[in-house]
């Protein structure tokens, strides 16, 4: 999926990797706390209950380690969407694109850092691939997947997709910054224009 590699090595024993895990949520939780700005490995390491050296056989920085956090992120929305594709009668691909939003909108109110990190925009615009910018990446993802489900030529949703995402972020945004949850009026308005704008592009 990506050319980003933000590990130095990968973990092979499963202690390794539970360590790994708890840096990962060590850095959400400060970062919900304190900020990206305001994390650093030795507070990473520190939280995390593990020697700052053990940090750094893994991950060469701080940002490695939000790249990380934030592939793991990507890969939850990822999960939990397809999981509701197909889980969930859907009908029509307004509902699939209702269900996606639904999950971004869950994801920023309960997953630790996502409400300030999103898919890692604060960081770098490239955080998620270096060949692509984070929302190209999720755009690119959710048209492969409603593609696959509703049977609609590749082609025929990239440019739309790409631009509702565009649009959705921006309207979230402001929802996100009225209301730490989230104002519901607003979520409600960008659920509207995104419907609104791919009924005038996508197939019924």
């Amino acid at each position: 999926m990506t050319s980003t590699t933000p590990l130095r090595r990968q973990p092979v024993q499963q202690r390794s990797a539970k360590r790994v895990e708890r840096m990962l949520e060590a850095c959400a939780q400060l970062i919900e706390e304190v900020g990206y700005d305001g994390v650093t490995t030795t507070l990473i390491a520190e939280r995390a209950g593990v020697a700052v050296g053990s940090l750094y056989q893994f991950f060469p920085d701080k940002r490695a380690v939000v790249q990380a956090l934030t592939l793991r992120n990507l890969e939850k929305f990822i999960q939990t969407v397809d999981g509701r594709f197909t889980s969930t009668t859907l009908d029509h691909w307004w509902d699939a694109v209702d269900s996606i939003f639904d999950v971004y909108v869950s994801m920023h109110r309960e997953v630790p850092a996502f409400s300030k990190l999103h898919f890692g925009d604060v960081v770098d615009m490239r955080l998620l691939d270096d060949r692509r910018d984070n929302n190209t990446v999720i755009s690119d993802r959710i048209a492969e997947m409603i593609s696959a489900k509703f049977d609609i030529p590749l082609t025929e949703l990239q440019l739309p997709i790409s631009i509702a995402v565009e649009a959705a972020d921006g309207v979230l945004n402001l929802a996100f910054r009225r209301d730490p949850a989230g104002d519901q009026r607003i979520l409600e308005e960008a659920k509207a224009l995104v419907r609104g704008y791919l009924s005038t592009r996508l197939p019924d």
